[in-house]
């Protein structure tokens, strides 16, 4: 790729970044509601449930499932990415894209900065909610960047599922599909309960779901309350919230931009 080229496609994708932030300054309200219903998540469960969990090695259950909430916002990310992709593809938007004279990958890569600069907001609204709430960072700035960074690294991953899915779909309604697939996969995860609370087997997907292995990586870089687990994976949470989002990249970019080239032939 000329360095001409790679100017091109970068100029392309920062056009089309600003064409979705655009869309968002459109639609205050939606954006709002979707900042908002992490935080509603998180209260619930925090207020209403919560003294009734017991955490594993001692602790407060707010403290435990923030982090848990972190990385389930960034799971919930597919959503909207998913929406916004069939969205499109539904409408025509993203045939005029192809038939434009612009850099083949700017469409998804556009669409992939975007929501990485929501999913920055929404990790900022989360914060905010977990202070307020009593969760803090007790293991100094670098840890807690480092934690920040593994769930910005794990949404990365989900927004190329999210793309890919968008551009299977016949149209943004299948968004009840993305949602069986994530929330189940969400949940059957440590950011809520811990997997020791579990039956055994099901503990044991649990530890190794890749939600589970950012969350308890991020517990640990923000010296928070929560039973690591005794699995491998558990042991090895940090690196395992490094490989698992990098594995996910490695299978949906590139099917993800076939799957663009492949439409319309």
């Amino acid at each position: 790729m000329s360095v001409q080229t790679l100017r091109w496609a970068v100029a392309d994708g920062r056009t089309l970044t600003g064409r979705a932030l655009a869309h968002w300054a459109r639609r205050p309200g939606e954006v709002a509601v979707a900042l908002l219903f992490p935080v509603m998540v998180v209260l619930m469960m925090g207020y209403l449930f919560g003294g009734q969990m017991d955490v594993p090695g001692g602790g407060g259950y707010r403290e435990f499932i923030v982090p848990g909430m972190f990385a389930l916002t960034m799971a919930f990310g597919v959503e909207t990415t998913f929406a916004a992709v069939a969205g499109d593809a539904a409408k025509g938007v993203t045939d005029r894209f192809r038939a434009m004279p612009m850099s083949p990958s700017a469409v998804v890569v556009g669409r992939a900065a975007a929501d990485m600069l929501h999913s920055v907001a929404a990790l900022a609204v989360m914060a905010v909610c977990g202070v307020l709430i009593g969760w803090r960072v007790h293991e100094g700035a670098a840890a807690a960047l480092a934690g920040f960074g593994l769930l910005l690294l794990l949404r990365f991953s989900l927004v190329w599922l999210g793309i890919y899915l968008g551009l299977m779909a016949k149209g943004p309604e299948s968004v009840a599909a993305v949602q069986i697939l994530v929330w189940p996969i969400g949940f059957l995860s440590s950011a809520m309960i811990a997997p020791s609370t579990m039956p055994g087997w099901l503990g044991t997907i649990a530890e190794w779901n890749p939600m589970s292995a950012t969350v308890t990586a991020c517990r640990d870089l923000f010296g928070d309350t929560g039973h690591a687990g005794t699995s491998w994976a558990a042991q090895h949470s940090v690196l395992m919230a490094v490989v698992w989002p990098l594995v996910i990249a490695a299978v949906f970019v590139p099917l993800s931009v076939r799957r663009y080239r492949a439409m319309g032939r």
